[in-house]
C-alpha cells in the first residue's frame, strides 16, 4: 500500500485543504488512517478518524500510536458529533456510499466552528451511473463509457473489490444543492481527471482522461 502518495488525485485534493496547524480535524471514512497521520505532520492539534470498518480501524491503530489521533468506529448514516468542535472536516471517497447524505451534511455543519471548512471527494456521478461496469469497445475499436439514467438517482450496485457493492448515485446538482441546503457556502468545485504530466508518469491513467474520475468540493460554514 502506497497510502496517500499512491492516489493520483491526492496532490490536487491536498491543495484544497486549509492550513491545518493547530486545527481540530475530523476524517469521515478514515480507512487505514493515512490522512489522519498526514494531518498531524501538518501540525493539526487533534484528529478524529471515523470509519465503519473495525478491521480498517485496527490496522490504522497498528500503524502507529499518536496521542493526537483518535480512531472511533462510526456509521456515517447515523453519525453524531458534538457541535462546534472541529475546524476542518475531510472525506475521501466515502460520501457516495451514504444514503442519507442530507442528514450527514447537517451533522457536519453543526460540528464545524464558524468559519470551518469541509473538503471532500466522491466518485464523479458519470462514474456512478454507468449502464455497464467499464468501457465498451465497438467493432471499430472505439471506446465509450455508457451512461444509464443519470437523472435517476439512488442506489447502484457494482462489482468493485467485492460483488454487489452499493453506491449512491447523485447528480452534481443534487450534491451541491444539498450542501447549500445544509447551510454551507460553496468555495470550490472540480471535476478531476489526470493531467498529461500524470499520464506520462503513469501511462495506465490514459483511459481516465476520457471522463472525470472524481468530484472535489470545498465548502465553508459561515462565521
Amino acid at each position: 500500500m502506497r497510502g496517500l502518495d499512491g492516489a493520483p488525485e491526492w496532490p490536487s485534493l491536498r491543495a484544497l485543504l486549509p492550513d491545518l496547524a493547530g486545527k481540530r480535524v475530523v476524517d469521515l471514512g478514515c480507512g487505514f488512517g493515512w490522512f489522519c497521520r498526514w494531518a498531524r505532520t501538518q501540525g493539526a492539534a487533534h484528529v478524529l478518524g471515523l470509519d465503519v470498518s473495525a478491521k480498517m480501524l485496527g490496522r490504522a491503530r497498528a500503524m502507529g500510536a499518536d496521542p493526537g489521533i483518535e480512531y472511533e468506529r462510526a456509521d456515517l448514516e447515523t453519525l453524531a458529533l458534538p457541535p462546534a468542535t472541529f475546524d476542518v472536516a475531510y472525506s475521501s471517497l466515502a460520501f457516495h456510499y451514504v444514503e442519507n447524505f442530507a442528514a450527514l451534511l447537517a451533522t457536519v455543519h453543526r460540528a464545524l466552528v464558524p468559519g470551518g471548512k469541509l473538503v471532500f471527494s466522491v466518485e464523479h456521478p458519470i462514474y456512478t451511473a454507468p449502464a455497464h461496469p467499464g468501457w465498451v469497445v465497438d467493432a471499430e475499436g472505439r471506446r465509450t463509457w455508457p451512461i444509464d439514467g443519470y437523472r435517476v438517482e439512488g442506489p447502484r450496485r457494482t462489482d468493485w473489490l467485492a460483488k454487489g457493492v452499493v453506491k449512491q448515485h447523485r447528480s452534481i446538482g443534487t450534491t451541491l444543492n444539498l450542501l447549500i441546503g445544509a447551510g454551507f457556502t460553496i468555495a470550490y468545485v472540480d471535476e478531476w481527471a489526470p493531467s498529461e504530466a500524470m499520464i506520462q508518469a503513469r501511462p495506465e491513467l490514459a483511459e481516465e482522461r476520457e471522463r472525470p474520475m472524481f468530484l472535489f468540493v470545498t465548502v465553508g460554514r459561515s462565521a
